[in-house]
């Protein structure tokens, strides 16, 4: 989906798109791209990151720059990254996501993952109580 991204984007977009929640700092991207188990997909406007274990995937983050929201960018991503994970080896995939973030739970189960667990309090919130993640699941064909 576009041109491979520098943690340094990464960090922007990341910053522009959780407002809520601390984000990830280039320092931070910079280290989870260096290892050989995690990839990133996207462009300037938005991105995943995901590990590959074995034969699992975790979503760690997917971020859209708040201007190019709403245009079906982190759904092609989402296809992408899958196609990516299942190229190397994974046969099931995993994310968590904030209970509260309606679009992108929606987005989720668009995609065919469905709920598996929950995690309490898990995300902290600046001025606000942390909420719970919902962690969700999908076998990939």
């Amino acid at each position: 989906m576009g041109d491979a991204l520098s943690p340094l984007a990464m960090a922007r977009i990341h910053a522009a798109a959780f407002t809520q929640s601390r984000p990830w700092s280039q320092e931070e991207f910079t280290a989870l791209l260096d290892s050989p188990l995690n990839f990133a997909s996207g462009d300037g406007r938005c991105f995943a990151l995901v590990r590959v274990i074995a034969d699992e995937a975790e979503l760690l983050t997917l971020a859209t720059d708040p201007c190019f929201q709403r245009q079906g960018l982190a759904r092609a991503l989402m296809q992408d990254w899958q196609i990516q994970a299942q190229s190397r080896g994974a046969k099931t995939c995993f994310l968590e996501v904030a209970a509260d973030n309606t679009a992108a739970i929606g987005l989720y189960l668009s995609q065919g993952f469905a709920p598996c667990g929950r995690r309490s309090g898990y995300y902290a919130r600046r001025n606000a109580a942390s909420v719970d993640a919902i962690v969700m699941r999908k076998e990939l064909p």
